[in-house]
């Protein structure tokens, strides 16, 4: 990959939008969350923006995250025994990580890219893939899942199917639930 200088004008503003959408208190319960999935061997980032991408980014714990929410013997990402080094097959355990959280169900809206994690591009859109896939995990309810399940929302589809991401369902229902907006928008 090339090196890339600082960003100025427009290109500068949209970064910077992208990253104030990165929220340190999601990052926290989402550690906890791996954590506590994975068990204490996956370790535990430095804090903030910089040490989640970089606990992240060779795929390794990612591709443990979403084994363990499927049975013995039906994990669906290889995981190495030594973390990839070299930068290809980082990206490529990734990419892996993400066809099995698609395979799980979570919505092509709601995946990051892998270079979002890899380059640092938007890790708000990883924090948004990562509570996609614990919201299913919770909402599935089939026994894989550890943790506190009020980390997580559960979706319930109370409604019409939502044919938007998760994501947007989710932030939908809570804005749904404040009387204010349900005056403003009316009954559905």
């Amino acid at each position: 990959m090339a090196n890339k200088g600082p960003s100025y004008g427009m290109s500068r503003e949209v970064q910077s939008k992208i990253e104030k959408k990165y929220d340190e208190e999601l990052e926290e319960r989402l550690v906890e969350w791996i954590v506590v999935q994975c068990g204490p061997d996956v370790g535990r980032p430095d804090r903030g923006r910089l040490g989640f991408q970089v606990w992240l980014k060779n795929g390794v714990i990612l591709s443990k995250l979403v084994n363990s929410l499927y049975p013995d013997g039906s994990k669906p990402v290889k995981v190495p025994e030594n973390p990839p080094s070299m930068v290809f097959k980082q990206m490529e355990q990734v990419a892996q990580f993400l066809k099995a959280a698609e395979d799980y169900g979570v919505t092509k809206t709601d995946m990051f890219q892998t270079v979002d994690l890899f380059e640092g591009k938007d890790l708000a859109a990883v924090q948004r893939t990562l509570m996609a896939l614990g919201s299913l995990a919770v909402t599935k309810n089939d026994g894989h899942y550890r943790g506190d399940p009020n980390w997580f929302m559960k979706y319930v589809a109370t409604r019409a199917p939502c044919t938007l991401s998760l994501a947007l369902c989710m932030q939908w229902e809570v804005a749904w639930a404040n009387p204010l907006v349900r005056g403003i928008w009316g009954s559905r």
